[in-house]
Order: C-alpha cells, then sequence, then structure tokens
C-alpha cells in the first residue's frame, strides 16, 4: 500500500484525530495508538492500529512517548495547544530529537491566535469558519450537517493532506516538519468555492432560496409516497427536459424559470409513487434524479455494489471502503480488522523499544503503564 513502512503515533482524542489516523491506517501505515491509563468511553476507529497505554503523568511514560517518536515518521497530536509541551513533548524537542518527525498539531482553532485555548466542538469551528451563516432556510436557525465539515473534512482529511504533503517534502529536504491543522480554517478552506462564488448570481438571495441551497424546484429533494425521498439536482436544460418527461409533464407549462409552479407541481407528483418507483422510472433518463439511500442500506444499490464501495462488518452494518481506489496500491480497509483491547500491544511496544521483561513489569506495576492481561511477557 502506498504508506508501507510510515510509523504514526496517534495521541487519543475524540473523533477528528482517530480517523485523521484510520485513513493512514487504509492506506497501509502502522498506527500505534498511545491511550491514558483508563479506557476512553467511546471507541468506533482504533480497527487495525496497535494500542498502548501509558500514564503521560509520570517521567517513565513520557519518556516512552520520546522513544516511541525518535523511531516514527508521525506524531499526531490533538491535545490543546500547550499540553504536550508542557510534559516536554513539544515539537522542537522532538524534532531535535528526530529531525524527520512530522509533528502534525490537530485543533480547533490552531496553535496560535487568541482563540487558541478556547473549548469547541464541530458546530462551533463551523459558525467561526462562515459556513454554518448559510446552512439555513427560511430564516430558521442554521443547523450543521452533523459533525462532517469541521471535525472531518476540515480536520481530519485536511490534517491528512498536511501529513501527506510534508513527507513528500521529506523526500526532498530530509527533514520533517510541524503541522497546524486548524478545524475552523479547514472548514473556511473546504468552502472556498463558496467564498468565491459571493459576488455572483448563485447565492445572491437570502439562504434558503437559491440555486443550489433547496431553493430552486430543481435542485432539492422530494417526499415519496413511501416517506423515502428522491434528490433532484437537474441543473442544465438537458436534464431539465428529461426530469419533465419522468414526471410526465410539459415543457411549455413547466419551464426553469416558473419557480412556484414547479415546486409545487413537483412536490404533488413525487408523492404519488414509491422512491423504488421512481428509481425505475429515472434510471434509464439522464436527469440528475437520485434516491436518497437509507444509510443502513446504501451498499445495496447498484450503484454501489457494482464498485464494491462498501462491506459489511462484524455487527452487519454497512462501512465505506477507503476512497479514492489507487490503481497500483489501493487502500485496504482497517475497519476489517478487530479492534485492539485497551493496552493490548503494551507489552509488545515496549519490547520493540528495547525495556526487558523485568523494567515492563514495573512500569506496571508503578501504573505508568496499563498491559491488558492477555498480553504475555
Amino acid at each position: 500500500m502506498a504508506l508501507k513502512g510510515i510509523k504514526v503515533i496517534e495521541m487519543i482524542g475524540l473523533a477528528p484525530g482517530p480517523f485523521c489516523g484510520t485513513i493512514l491506517a487504509d492506506f497501509g501505515a502502522t498506527v500505534t495508538v498511545v491511550q491514558k491509563l483508563n479506557p476512553p468511553p467511546v471507541d468506533l476507529m482504533s480497527n487495525g492500529k496497535k494500542a498502548i497505554s501509558v500514564n503521560l503523568k509520570t517521567k517513565e511514560g513520557v519518556e516512552i512517548l520520546k522513544k516511541l517518536c525518535t523511531t516514527s515518521d508521525v506524531l499526531l497530536d490533538t491535545y490543546r495547544p500547550g499540553v504536550l509541551e508542557k510534559l516536554g513533548l513539544g515539537p522542537k524537542v522532538l524534532l531535535k530529537e528526530n529531525s524527520r518527525l512530522i509533528y502534525a498539531q490537530l485543533t480547533g482553532y490552531g496553535q496560535s491566535g487568541c482563540y487558541r485555548n478556547k473549548a469547541g466542538h464541530d458546530i462551533n469551528y463551523v459558525a467561526m469558519s462562515g459556513l454554518l451563516s448559510k446552512l439555513t432556510k427560511n430564516g430558521q436557525p442554521p443547523q450543521p450537517p452533523l459533525n462532517i465539515i469541521a471535525d472531518f473534512a476540515g480536520g481530519s482529511v485536511i490534517c491528512v493532506l498536511g501529513i501527506l504533503l510534508a513527507l513528500l517534502d521529506r523526500t526532498r529536504s530530509g527533514k520533517g516538519q510541524i503541522i497546524d491543522a486548524s478545524m475552523t480554517e479547514g472548514a473556511a478552506y473546504i468552502g472556498a468555492w463558496l467564498y468565491k462564488s459571493q459576488n455572483t448570481n448563485l447565492f445572491s438571495e437570502e439562504p434558503g432560496k437559491n440555486m443550489l441551497d433547496g431553493g430552486f424546484p430543481f435542485y432539492t429533494t422530494y417526499k415519496t409516497k413511501d416517506n423515502k425521498f428522491m434528490a433532484v439536482g437537474s441543473l442544465e436544460p438537458q436534464f431539465f427536459a428529461n426530469l419533465l418527461v419522468g414526471l410526465n409533464l410539459s415543457e411549455e407549462i413547466y419551464t426553469q424559470g416558473n419557480i412556484d409552479i414547479c415546486k409545487k407541481k413537483f412536490e404533488e407528483i413525487f408523492l404519488t409513487k414509491t422512491q423504488e418507483e421512481w428509481n425505475t422510472i429515472f434510471e434509464n433518463l439522464d436527469a440528475c434524479v437520485t434516491p436518497v439511500l437509507d444509510i443502513n442500506h446504501v451498499g445495496e444499490n447498484v450503484c454501489h455494489s457494482t464498485r464494491k464501495s462498501f462491506y459489511k462488518d462484524k455487527d452487519n452494518y454497512f462501512q465505506p471502503e477507503p476512497a479514492p481506489k489507487l490503481s497500483t496500491s489501493p487502500g485496504i480497509a482497517s475497519g476489517k480488522q478487530k479492534a485492539p483491547k485497551h493496552g493490548e500491544h503494551t507489552v509488545m511496544v515496549l519490547q520493540e523499544l528495547g525495556y526487558s521483561n523485568s523494567k515492563i513489569q514495573d512500569l506496571i506495576k508503578n501504573s505508568c503503564v496499563y498491559a491488558y492481561t492477555n498480553s504475555h511477557l
């Protein structure tokens, strides 16, 4: 795989950090999660990763992390700014000991600025990015699309991009560097096209009344007879014409300019048939009309089954395969592997770092590390 041989140390954190590590693991990196002594309340993305439990409040725990970083390529720090620095594990210290280390810091507001120490979550970062102001309709309070924009798109994915760029740069310079990944700035960057389009007629009206935010009848969703939904994206004239064919409506009456008339009529007609019936009607019509797939059945759709876009996990839920698909070094979903037990690889990792069995026993006894009971010395 593309990242085979790359060693990543992932400091345990909430959703953005673990997904960042998972992307790297999916494409071949060896990811070791540094956990706390007590197991996290929720752990959804540790599959395919090693798990070592370290008490960073002890000097021995700090020394262990230092040793890990001297033989690793990437450190993924998801703590608030200054936390690892206070422990003597900041980028200046670690890069001095391993000049090739890529020190990725993933936080809400970045490592500098007056908001650097403020707490927040996805909704706050999207709000501060400016994007949330556009996610509203009919004067209602804006709502973020789950925690996707800042946590995962502006956070995890942008941080991965930074890591890959730093790895590429290292092939030329021979040196690592520090990545300051702000989820707020990442979210804004993801929305760069939206910022660029402000002086066009695409978003000249108030939110919810524009072409791409549900304000036009040919770019929105409609409820079906069986309480499901269809997504319509018939922007171009040729697609709109085929939409009318599928709905059995006249082009002379229902033009793209007749916003209110079309909206009302389309709502009425979509309610007359089930989602499956509409799927059949539009299957051979190039109208940009698709079903809104239920997440629990998404992999059953022919679009995905013919590309093997999803797989079933051990609990029989559909999970997405890694994307994009690479022709010679494709990713393999780490989610297909078992999730490690808390501290499962503590002993193995310490042995790889050169600790003797007796020393490891002392570290466990003194609560400097935790090792899963089935990890034999």
